[in-house]
């Protein structure tokens, strides 16, 4: 029997289509990585697409969106061109920071995505501000901060949602608890594993979500996001989630069982989209592999304009140091 679902086709067939972009692209990273056209650090956030995904679909292009080191999925879900993101990877000049910011470090300002920050938890606090900005200036944008599980753990999270209650600021604090910081589950960590339950303290209003359901995603953030733009303050969600793949590339997972993993496959938020597509006909299959061939192309042709760009120049890394803001109160 088909799933009931008061959303669209058209909502659901964008969903796929972001959502396998995101997977495809991830897994064409470790390949590359694995061929060293790139190094650093590559971490991915393949099995975790129903958060971005989910939470793109309910919210502004004008709302904002910060998150940690896992960024690739982000611009991806608010329509970033991957061939921008592939040149950053690669170190070009042509990438979203000029080559100078690589996998951790993914910022598309004209889209309102602020990063990728490569701090543990750093971002919680700039999150606080840029709704602090907005707050500021009198817009009703939205700021969605994301953060692991392991992220949590750091001081800045609880000086940031002391000033984001007291303040009121509108910022959806978007915990995606994927169960393990690097290695460390999050049972070893913390004898508070509802993590939720850490906003009650400042009273901030907090709840659980189904992060391998897209569905719920959106609902929940859908409710966040006019909680904070009626002016009531910020909303923190725990997104529950799992990663299919390692903490980075160097990880082994040897902490995790096969039988556990197996279990979350079967949980793969792509295949839970994919099926109600095809129960409820939204898409023939020569349509969806028309999406996939055209994720493939797209990915292909992202990797050759990498390739073809150029590196930056030695002088380059004297650029971009310090902000040049052209203040109209200045005179010369």
């Amino acid at each position: 029997m088909a799933k009931k679902t008061k959303f669209s086709k058209e909502q659901y067939l964008a969903w796929y289509k972001s959502m396998y972009l995101m997977r495809k692209f991830e897994e064409k990273l470790s390949q590359l990585y694995i061929q060293r056209k790139f190094g650093g650090f590559l971490h991915l956030y393949i099995g975790q697409e129903a958060v971005v995904a989910g939470a793109v679909s309910a919210t502004k292009p004008e709302d904002n969106m910060i998150t940690a080191y896992r960024c690739h999925a982000h611009p991806i879900g608010k329509g970033t061109p991957i061939k921008y993101m592939m040149a950053e990877l690669y170190g070009k000049t042509t990438g979203l920071s000029k080559g100078k910011g690589g996998s951790m470090h993914m910022f598309d300002v004209s889209r309102r995505v602020f990063g990728g920050h490569g701090i543990v938890g750093g971002q919680i606090p700039l999150g606080a501000g840029l709704a602090f900005s907005e707050k500021y200036k009198g817009t009703d944008a939205v700021t969605m901060c994301s953060m692991g599980d392991g992220a949590i753990r750091q001081g800045a999270l609880h000086e940031a949602f002391n000033m984001s209650m007291t303040w009121k600021l509108p910022v959806i604090y978007i915990i995606e608890n994927n169960r393990y910081a690097m290695g460390t589950s999050v049972e070893r960590t913390s004898n508070v594993t509802e993590l939720h339950k850490i906003g009650l303290s400042y009273e901030m209003p907090s709840e659980a979500v189904d992060g391998m359901d897209v569905e719920a995603v959106h609902d929940a953030i859908a409710k966040a996001a006019k909680h904070c733009r009626d002016g009531k303050g910020p909303y923190l969600l725990e997104m529950e989630t799992y990663r299919f793949k390692g903490h980075s590339m160097s990880d082994p997972r040897k902490y995790r069982t096969k039988e556990e993993e197996a279990e979350y496959v079967d949980s793969d938020p792509i295949t839970k989209v994919l099926k109600v597509i095809t129960d409820n006909k939204y898409a023939s299959q020569k349509e969806l592999d028309t999406i996939h061939e055209g994720v493939k192309e797209e990915i292909i042709d992202a990797i050759k304009f990498a390739e073809d760009s150029p590196f930056p120049e030695p002088e380059a890394m004297y650029e971009d140091i310090y902000a040049e803001p052209d203040y109209p109160f200045i005179k010369d």
